[in-house]
């Protein structure tokens, strides 16, 4: 299966990547990691999540994984000296490791984008020795909460769901995990949620920033115009919108993320 990934790998969507850690796209997952774990990270992007458990498994080892053959080559260059951790490309549907290969299998922000999570899901869980954890993190774009309101960001939130909708994919995700990961067959399952939160001036700026360059230049912007559903004339209302909300000294953005942990 060949999926779409709405964002692309423009700039302003690397940047955003770039700033997630362990602690803080991952903290549900860390107290359950120990020194020696094998750990595949699905979707890796550029790598710096899995560089970061890969210091927190000391005598383990860490491979991550992406779609992206140019995403791996910047992984390894920019992470290539940590012993314990490897970038290659990889499909999450058909995963190139023998059944029972790992004790991890983590997937940040990455279910949101497949046409068929729950496959996927069953691949990950192919992999993973019995007894062995699961770990996925997505958020949910329904529960994105803003203020100040206005129409134009009401408009970019209503256009991101037409986009991922015609690329037969959920950006809703997060309200679904439980349901995915029962129906891929794993159990003894823990569900939790944790929020991302931009509300002081640098935060604002930084978030409100990104976006304004992403709805303009990142492919979502290229696909919301190739699909009809939008123009460059309605896209840069919308950049205007996100540099408005980043000067407003009552600006505030939430994003919810779900968790499920679960067992082979």
């Amino acid at each position: 299966m060949r999926d779409t990934y709405t964002h692309g790998h423009h700039d302003s969507v690397l940047r955003s990547h770039r700033w997630r850690t362990a602690e803080n796209s991952a903290g549900y997952l860390l107290p359950h990691l120990q020194p020696g774990m094998t750990l595949l990270d699905v979707g890796c992007g550029p790598g710096n999540i899995s560089a970061d458990l890969a210091s927190r498994l000391s005598g383990g080892t860490v491979i991550g994984i992406d779609a992206s053959t140019q995403i791996i080559d910047q992984a390894n260059l920019q992470y290539g000296n940590i012993e314990n951790l490897s970038f290659v490309p990889g499909d999450v549907y058909h995963l190139e490791y023998d059944d029972d290969s790992f004790d991890v299998v983590h997937a940040h922000q990455v279910l949101q984008h497949l046409g068929d999570p729950v496959a996927a899901l069953v691949e990950m869980r192919r992999v993973l020795r019995p007894g062995a954890i699961l770990a996925v993190r997505d958020c949910d774009y329904s529960g994105f909460t803003w203020a100040p309101t206005d129409p134009r960001l009401d408009r970019w939130m209503e256009l991101y769901h037409q986009v991922t909708r015609a690329n037969n994919a959920e950006a809703d995700a997060g309200r679904y995990l439980l349901g995915w990961v029962q129906r891929a067959g794993l159990s003894d399952i823990e569900i939790s949620g944790s929020l991302w939160t931009y509300a002081d001036a640098q935060a604002r700026t930084w978030w409100g920033g990104l976006w304004a360059e992403r709805v303009c230049h990142s492919s979502f912007a290229e696909q919301a115009v190739a699909y009809g559903f939008s123009s460059e004339d309605e896209l840069e209302l919308i950049a205007d919108a996100w540099r408005t909300w980043m000067t407003a000294e009552d600006g505030f953005f939430g994003i919810p993320n779900i968790e499920v942990l679960a067992h082979k």
